[in-house]
């Protein structure tokens, strides 16, 4: 079996075979709490990425995302993709299309945490294109944040 490398304080976990289907690139999923509200550490190696999907909500809903390592990509349907570093937060409404993963050069972690709402599902849509995933800029996507 692979060593995974330890990049933050959150375990790597395993992978991410349930939802492999909705990737492109490997992925490893830690639930860190299935109590009061779900969170999930999810690490993307590099170049990994989620399909377009949506977290459908009648009332409330959506979800936050807390980077905690590397450099990734956040993106919302119709709109520019934004780099991520650790620190950043993602505060993604219900009903909104929108992908994330890493960077091309570099692992990537955040924590997946769920909000809770009524009448709540998961669509998963198309993949990103590889055109568009390769065309984003690394430009700026500091180094230091590798480490």
């Amino acid at each position: 079996m692979q060593q995974l490398p330890t990049l933050s304080a959150f375990p790597i976990g395993k992978p991410n075979d349930a939802y492999a289907q909705y990737f492109d690139g490997q992925s490893y999923l830690a639930m860190l709490s299935t109590e009061q509200v779900f969170i999930a550490n999810v690490t993307f190696e590099p170049g990994c990425r989620n399909h377009w999907h949506i977290h459908h909500s009648t009332k409330g809903g959506g979800q936050i995302l807390i980077c905690v390592y590397g450099n990734g990509w956040y993106q919302e349907w119709g709109k520019p993709a934004r780099a991520l570093k650790p620190g950043d937060v993602v505060n993604i409404p219900a009903n909104v299309k929108h992908w994330h993963g890493a960077a091309k050069d570099s692992w990537f972690q955040h924590l997946a945490v769920e909000v809770a709402g009524e009448n709540t599902s998961n669509e998963w849509c198309e993949a990103v294109s590889q055109k568009d995933y390769e065309n984003l800029s690394s430009t700026s996507l500091d180094p230091e944040f590798c480490r």
